[in-house]
């Protein structure tokens, strides 16, 4: 693939670059794909290529020793991934999982450092991305320190709507995770993400269904935290 072919995919890290803006820097890709529930690299995993999300839904996690499933954060198209492991040569900190069938782009961890060293628009990105993942955790660090579960859940929706463009009154939020996947988002249980689903449907600020919330009124919503 080349960089012209690259930059067709409309990636938002590459946004408004040019071939001429990687000065002859060779980026082999490579296009994959991978069935539902296929593990792209697990934590502790030793490999250092870095992705980026073409279709499909992937979720980064992360496993106890007991076998706990916390889950960290969905991305979305066009988002990359991997790239700690590429810049300071660690281990995965999470795993990535496919929850549906995906399709990625992949480029090695030696020619994404290249990338970062000698193409300063790029490194200003990843940089800014990279603070913004912190300021991400920190807010996510309070919340489950400070708010309650019912808090939580609506932060969650709040979140996920802004992500999408969806918060306004009759907002949809599709492919929507499940209530165990937004318990093992916010540090809770199946059981009491249910009941508090329930209790925003019956105060009327959301209806839900299989893979679908709806936004009925972002107010009531948002009042909860």
């Amino acid at each position: 693939m080349t960089i012209a072919e690259l930059l067709s995919h409309d990636l938002p890290l590459f946004d408004g670059l040019t071939p001429e803006d990687f000065n002859g820097i060779e980026v082999p890709v490579t296009e994959r794909l991978f069935a539902p529930w296929s593990i792209l690299f697990n934590q502790e995993d030793k490999t250092r290529d870095v992705h980026f999300l073409l279709s499909g839904t992937l979720m980064a996690l992360y496993w106890t020793a007991e076998g706990r499933e916390v889950i960290f954060t969905r991305f979305v198209t066009g988002a990359y991934f991997g790239e700690l492991a590429a810049l300071d040569g660690g281990e995965r900190s999470l795993a990535v999982v496919a929850r549906s069938e995906v399709s990625v782009l992949t480029i090695s961890g030696a020619t994404f450092r290249a990338l970062f060293d000698q193409v300063p628009t790029l490194r200003w990105r990843i940089t800014r991305d990279l603070v913004s993942r912190i300021r991400t955790l920190t807010a996510k660090n309070l919340e489950l320190t400070t708010y309650s579960v019912e808090q939580r859940v609506a932060s969650f929706l709040v979140g996920l709507a802004v992500e999408r463009g969806q918060l306004c009154s009759g907002g949809r939020i599709e492919d929507a995770p499940t209530h165990a996947e937004i318990a093992a988002s916010i540090g809770s249980n199946r059981e009491m993400v249910s009941r508090v689903m329930s209790g925003l449907s019956r105060k009327g600020a959301i209806k839900s269904s299989r893979q679908l919330i709806e936004l009925l009124d972002p107010r009531a919503l948002t009042a909860e935290f």
